[in-house]
């Protein structure tokens, strides 16, 4: 597939989402809802509608797309995935945990709220996603529930919320240690959990849509994890090499805070080869689908050499 195609695939998909997110963060009042404060709302769209790729959301479209699921049909549980990830980015950018001012080219939550409302802003973004994806991700109430479970444990304890303790640990911020000297193995679970299980669960999400065969489960799986694996790559070689202009946020960050990275310890040769051989890795995952899956193989190489 070509990138020009691949470039639309994705604006359609960004689209569609942007759309439902927009709808779900109306101003008008939803069932069972007494009042939506406008600072609260106003600040929870400017986490959510600033724009960007909104690849996770299109990975679960395109995923469910290879069981004949409509992309009208993945939309919810897309843009639930979406919510939990930019509560993240919200929390995350918060002075207690990475201390940034700036995201996707605008100032962060915090920073054109306070950090109150951000909190607020995290809390109830994650909140809509789970009653996004609880209430209307399909037709069917156990693929919903499945949905769900999937979401939570990819969000929490043993996933995103755990990777970012694992992260701040070895950072060096409890009982006034220094940052830690991480083994490769511990970075890479670090960052499965921190980075990819919301990506993993994406690919997954899709067939869970589409109501997939064990072995097809699985293959997404491995892909979703393949493509985690590079996006994290990715990203810290823009932190290491890129403009904060052109990524939209702040770059330089993990050297400055002793972060250990892959790109750290085996360096920025290596990382580009890694990166190569996890596109060729992600190719022989999707291989029992065929051409059918020519759009998430030309994804992976889109994450492997993006450069914001």
């Amino acid at each position: 597939m070509s990138s020009s195609l691949l470039d639309q695939r994705l604006a359609a998909a960004a689209r569609l989402v942007e759309a439902e997110l927009e709808r779900l963060l109306a101003d008008a009042l939803q069932p069972d809802e007494l009042d939506r404060p406008q600072r609260l709302l106003a600040a929870m769209r400017h986490a959510v509608l600033a724009g960007g790729k909104r690849l996770r959301p299109f990975l679960v479209i395109e995923s469910a797309a290879l069981f004949g699921v409509a992309p009208e049909k993945a939309v919810a549980a897309a843009a639930a995935l979406e919510l939990v990830h930019c509560y993240s980015l919200v929390h995350d950018d918060l002075p207690a945990m990475d201390d940034d001012d700036l995201r996707r080219g605008r100032p962060t939550v915090h920073r054109a709220y306070d950090e109150a409302t951000a909190i607020l802003v995290g809390d109830a973004l994650q909140t809509l996603a789970f009653e996004v994806m609880g209430g209307a991700s399909h037709d069917d109430p156990a693929v919903r529930a499945e949905l769900t479970v999937l979401l939570a444990r990819a969000s929490g304890l043993g996933g995103m919320a755990g990777g970012q303790m694992l992260d701040l640990a070895a950072e060096g911020r409890f009982d006034g240690g220094a940052p830690l000297v991480l083994a490769e193995a511990e970075i890479r679970r670090l960052q499965a959990m921190k980075t990819g299980a919301l990506i993993r669960v994406a690919c997954l999400a899709g067939a869970v849509l589409g109501r997939a065969d064990a072995a097809k489960r699985q293959a997404l799986v491995a892909y979703g994890e393949t493509i985690g694996l590079a996006f994290q790559i990715a990203d810290d070689l823009i932190d290491l090499e890129g403009d904060a202009a052109r990524a939209g946020k702040a770059t330089g960050k993990d050297a400055a805070k002793g972060k250990g990275t892959l790109v750290s310890l085996r360096g920025a040769d290596w990382a580009r080869d890694e990166l190569t051989r996890l596109v060729a890795a992600a190719a022989t995952h999707l291989a029992p689908f065929g051409s059918a899956a020519a759009t998430l193989d030309a994804t992976a190489r889109f994450i492997a050499e993006r450069e914001v």
